[in-house]
């Protein structure tokens, strides 16, 4: 590698043709390119993308099989992986498009008796169509499985969508924290089209509910103005709206890419103190237990943040395409 390399602080956490390794491992490891004569090359951040699909296939078919049993899922591993399903969906997802009483459906087979209020925490999921089934708590557990199996939540067709795009964020982040390995998610690009993603889900939920022009006027609120005044300020507040629309789903994006970056970024400055001190003699004994006991701890803090961030852009996602659903 160059010495404008070694003097780039950021090439560490670039997405890059090599996977880098420490010198006793053999410094590098280039990725093979068999599609290089045709313009597409194999970057380390894609083939992490495959691994992470691959992990959750692996652990959420495990699951899948586990949950078709229709016995509660049993040990500490499998009970984590369903617990945040459960709470994404009875959390965040359930509760920001309502209980669906102006579509017709009947909330009584959530075992909720129609209040509209969430699942409790202690339900698993439904062997069939991953609802909720209670234990001593409203229809019995039979019942209430049959109901849900009939009738269904209204929120639940956009959970695959959300849970999709948590876990794929979740592993990414967490395979940043790897050493040698990397983040995608500290890439615009990758950021860009999860955030693409949320958008098209966004138009096609509204295009689903009111048609594609409907959903295009629903960006204008009702407004009780005069007949020409209203024309005007309706055009300026559909365009500042629509700006709106991108923009927030833009930056969506960037506030992904920003904090994982930023992390990674504060984590390889902390260690290039390190590297800078090698030849300072004694000061070098007082910088690298202080940079390292400093990595540790911003390690730790990025673990929290892997969880924050997905929590946070699934969250968004929600927030945005139940908007769409129920404008205004």
């Amino acid at each position: 590698m160059s010495a404008e390399g070694h003097s780039d602080v950021f090439h560490h956490i670039r997405d890059a043709e090599v996977f880098e390794l420490p010198q006793f491992l053999g410094g590098e490891v280039h990725i093979p390119q068999p599609f290089a004569q045709l313009g597409f090359r194999i970057t380390k951040f894609m083939l992490i993308e495959v691994l992470v699909v691959i992990l959750g296939v692996l652990i959420f078919r495990g699951l899948a099989k586990r949950v078709a049993t229709g016995e509660p899922v049993k040990g500490r591993f499998w009970g984590f992986w369903e617990a945040i399903l459960l709470f994404l969906r009875d959390e965040v997802v359930r509760p920001s498009f309502g209980t669906g009483h102006d579509h017709g459906h009947d909330d009584h087979g959530h075992g909720n008796h129609g209040h509209g209020h969430a699942v409790p925490q202690h339900a698993h999921l439904d062997a069939h169509h991953g609802d909720a089934v209670h234990h001593g708590h409203g229809a019995p557990a039979h019942a209430s499985g049959s109901a849900l199996a009939a009738v269904g939540h209204p929120a639940d067709e956009y959970l695959p969508f959300i849970w999709s795009v948590f876990f794929f964020i979740l592993f990414c982040n967490l395979l940043g924290a790897v050493p040698w390995l990397g983040s995608p998610t500290g890439h615009i690009a990758v950021t860009g089209v999860l955030a693409a993603c949320t958008l098209a889900m966004t138009v096609l939920t509204g295009t689903k509910e009111l048609g594609f022009l409907g959903f295009l006027k629903s960006l204008v609120p009702a407004m009780d103005v005069p007949f020409p005044l209203n024309i005007a300020i309706a055009i300026l507040m559909w365009l500042i709206e629509f700006i709106g629309l991108i923009i927030k789903h833009g930056v969506l994006s960037i506030r992904l890419f920003a904090n994982i970056m930023a992390g990674h970024t504060v984590i390889a400055v902390i260690l290039g103190f390190i590297a800078q001190v090698a030849a300072a003699g004694w000061l070098w004994w007082v910088v690298t237990p202080a940079s390292i006991l400093a990595q540790v701890g911003i390690g730790m803090l990025e673990l929290f943040v892997a969880f924050l961030q997905a929590y946070v852009f699934a969250y968004l996602s929600t927030l945005f395409i139940a908007g769409a659903k129920h404008p205004h």
